[in-house]
């Protein structure tokens, strides 16, 4: 026996040798995730186990020099979790987040993932996370189409260009072998060109972009829709629009960004799908009703439409049940969907875990030692 603890060093390069971009695994792996997670073979933080994490803010006002300043989007967030199955492993995103990064040619957050082994609590490895973390959330929207999406849907439409639009594309053009055009609405030329360009390189199959000049262009006419954009929470009045004239009949809507929708398409007979009940619950204890001014993703407008009385709680459907075959997925050519995505810690812990485990597998990384012996023990 030995009390030697090592763990293995993944910095963003590495992570991309040991396939963090490679989407359709991803979805597969975020496909089995939302099946433990529906059979309760997970946790999460906070009191209902199904919470984001736990999140520091600065003061609007603070009393010390040094002391950061408030702002839209400028926080420190620790993402935990467990997830069970043939993941078996315990860890943590650490979330930093600050807006005025990008005049330093930075992303808006930078992010680490810690990967533990569950029953002794030793690192397994540390890794760079904008990448995973990109991907995790793409992939939710492709196995959500997987089961509400047409399957012969071949035009996406693509509110927001940056990271989130363009992983989430890809995710759905894994879960939709038919998808070949795309019109995307962006706010700038520079957003638009990238896309583009990333487009090209990761998701082949798109074979037309067209730039769209509003929302709606950018939705009629498209069988899937995703809304990707960040925008500063408050009044949802604000939030990129969805309205249901817009959209095709039998249309699959995800929104993994800030959005809101019409009075037309709170109607009971649009199916309404999260990921997580439990996590907008936990964003309800966090906020005040209604918590859709607080936090701009779609699945807080949903509760909050429950507190109005204006559709009931079991409108709401969860998305593992239906991965499950539990619940129906898609019912007619003609229904349309709504998917809210709101990022649970546990799909970082099953592909930091594959990502992990593929890099042992294949040697890639620096393996760095904790201790020989614990000095304290």
């Amino acid at each position: 026996m030995t009390n030697r603890i090592e763990f293995r060093y993944l910095s963003e390069e590495d992570t991309i040798a040991a396939g963090v971009m490679d989407m359709a695994a991803c979805v597969d792996a975020m496909e089995e995730t939302f099946a433990l997670y529906a059979s309760g073979d997970y946790r999460m933080a906070g009191p209902n186990n199904d919470s984001h994490g736990a999140r520091m803010i600065f003061p609007d006002d603070p009393p010390f020099p040094t002391m950061p300043k408030n702002d839209d989007d400028r926080r420190f967030t620790a993402m935990p979790a467990y997830l069970g199955g043939s993941f078996g492993t315990t860890g943590v995103k650490w979330y930093g987040s600050n807006p005025t990064n990008r005049e330093q040619g930075l992303p808006r957050s930078i992010l680490t993932f810690m990967l533990n082994d569950t029953d002794t609590a030793a690192p397994l490895a540390l890794m760079s996370a904008n990448l995973l973390s990109a991907m995790r959330t793409g992939a939710v929207s492709g196995v959500a189409a997987r089961y509400f999406a047409r399957g012969d849907a071949r035009v996406a439409g693509i509110i927001g260009p940056g990271v989130m639009g363009r992983t989430t594309l890809a995710a759905l053009a894994v879960a939709c072998p038919m998808l070949d055009t795309v019109q995307v609405r962006g706010r700038s030329q520079q957003g638009i060109d990238d896309f583009k360009a990333w487009v090209a390189k990761h998701v082949p199959q798109i074979s037309t972009i067209e730039v769209m000049d509003s929302i709606e262009a950018a939705v009629r006419g498209a069988d899937v829709v995703a809304f990707c954009t960040t925008y500063r929470a408050g009044d949802p009045d604000s939030y990129p629009m969805c309205k249901r004239e817009w959209l095709e009949p039998g249309a699959f809507v995800t929104m993994p960004g800030a959005a809101n929708i019409d009075e037309e398409l709170e109607a009971q007979d649009v199916r309404k799908v999260v990921d997580s009940y439990g996590l907008y619950e936990a964003w309800g204890m966090e906020y005040p009703t209604p918590t859709h001014h607080h936090v701009g993703i779609i699945g807080n407008k949903f509760l909050d439409l429950v507190s109005d009385g204006k559709i009931r709680h079991w409108d709401i459907e969860e998305l593992g049940p239906v991965v499950e075959r539990r619940n129906e997925g898609r019912r007619s050519m003609e229904e349309i969907v709504i998917c809210s995505v709101g990022g649970l810690p546990i799909e970082d812990v099953a592909w930091g875990t594959v990502v992990y485990r593929n890099a042992v597998a294949n040697n890639i990384g620096t393996v760095l030692p904790l201790w020989d012996s614990p000095s304290l023990a």
